[in-house]
Formats: structure tokens, sequence, C-alpha cells
């Protein structure tokens, strides 16, 4: 987990990101192969891959960026063991839960709300966008989702590093209105996987995910959450094969649990 700029892959959705002296956690998941997880309305899901490290064997963070309060993106273990007074940006409704379980520093972000932190010139903004886990009914059932754009800048007048991270979402017409917001993103970490329950579409296959390249047009792409757990039904292939046939233009890189993908600046 090295470098100044970088970006490191536990799985699932869990990556690790240095951005100058900032460092963030994203979706902290740290189940085991085999372990299960409560995934809402009585649903769960078996984990079949293994974290690449322990809870216990990440660097000092900054903040945790999550998505949204699913047990395969906030698990038992990190509901254990992270710093209880570590801040933690998420929706209003994962911050009252995290609330409850002790976490002193939950911040509580609507959509196109952000916060900034700072560390001598260097700055990281991270504001929450649109997301949308389920259509139709289902999305009541289910807790609320947001995507998220951070922001970093080197110094004051930098141009800024953006990294957008997509959340549990579908691709829906709210989305387009990050595209009007940020003509210019740099990285897009995809949530994939076509996880279905009861034969209904929870997150992006691989056709939605080219879908989301073409409508954001970020410069590379790194897929991740794709095959993780037993309610994920679209491999990392049916995204491959998309994107060969469809040819966007963007540079996508495939990153292994455990390795580290070099982010630009």
């Amino acid at each position: 987990m090295t470098g100044q700029n970088s970006l490191f892959f536990v799985g699932n959705a869990t990556t690790v990101l240095r951005l100058g002296p900032f460092t963030l956690l994203t979706d902290p998941n740290f189940l085991h192969r085999g372990q299960w997880t409560h995934i809402g309305q009585g649903v769960v899901a078996r984990r079949l891959k293994d974290p690449a490290i322990g809870i216990g064997e990440l660097p000092p963070l900054d903040a945790v960026v999550l998505s949204h309060f699913h047990g395969d993106h906030f698990d038992r273990i990190a509901a254990r063991e992270l710093d209880r007074d570590l801040p933690i940006l998420t929706t209003p409704h994962a911050a009252r839960r995290l609330g409850r379980r002790g976490f002193r520093e939950p911040v509580a972000l609507s959509t196109w709300t952000d916060l900034d932190l700072a560390k001598g010139g260097a700055s990281l903004t991270v504001t929450a966008l649109p997301g949308r886990h389920a259509k139709g009914r289902l999305a009541r059932l289910l807790p609320p989702v947001m995507g998220s754009m951070i922001e970093y800048r080197a110094t004051p007048g930098a141009t800024p590093l953006r990294l957008y991270v997509s959340g549990d979402t579908l691709v829906h017409d709210d989305l387009r209105e990050i595209r009007e917001r940020y003509p210019s993103i740099d990285v897009a970490l995809l949530h994939l996987g076509g996880t279905k329950v009861l034969g209904v579409l929870l997150t992006m296959d691989g056709e939605q995910g080219v879908d989301l390249l073409e409508l954001l047009r970020p410069r590379q792409v790194v897929p991740i959450h794709y095959d993780d757990y037993s309610v994920m039904k679209s491999p990392l292939s049916d995204f491959t094969a998309e994107v060969e046939r469809r040819a966007p233009s963007v540079e996508v890189a495939y990153v292994d649990r455990g390795r580290t993908f070099t982010l630009p600046g």
C-alpha cells in the first residue's frame, strides 16, 4: 500500500485510497470466505473470496467513505474493530445507524452536500452523489445509497484529482447531473456484480457498467464489487466482454485483490 496517489484493492467494495497526505477507506468489509452476512429484508449472502488484508493491517486512516448500510459494505468486523472516533462519511440513514452502534463521528451527507478535509496546503473534498440501489417498489425496502466524488488538491490552486465511487447504484436519469457538474473525471470505481435478489437487479451488471462509462466518460475505470458474494450474478467477464464489444473511450484497469493501482498526479 505505497505510492503518492494510489488505490489498494482489499476486496468487494473495500479500497484504501492514498491521496497525498490523506488516507481513506471505502466500504469496510473484512468478513472471510464462507462467512455469512445479512444484506437486508431477511436476505443473507455468503462471502466467496477472502479480503486481501485484515482490518488490523490497515494504515492510519483520516476517514471512511461508506456508500450505504448493508452487511457487505459495513460488516460486524468493522463495527467491532474500527476506531469509534474515525469520521465516517455516509448517508443520513447510515449515520443514524452508526451513531446507535457507538461511533462518535458519523457525518451525514445528503445528495450534493460535501465535507472538506485539510492537511497543510493539501485539501480533500468528498461530495455525496445520487445513487439508487433498486427501482420500483423494492427501492423503498432497501437503505438509501450514495455515490461519492472525491476531489484531491495538493495545493490550493491545483487542478483537482477527481475519483468517482459509484456505490451500489443502478443506472438512472439522476446520474446525468454528475456529468453536468463534473465534466472531467479522472478515475471511476464502479460497483458491479449484477447483484440479484428474487430475480431483481440491485447493482450494475456488465451492460449497465458500460452504460455508465458512456454517460460519465471518465479517463480511467477500475471495476470492483463483482464476485465476492453469492448474490452476485454478473461476473467480471460480463463487463470485460461488454467493454470489448462497445469500446468506450476509457482506459480500463483490472486490479486484483492485494494489488495497488497508481492514481494520476
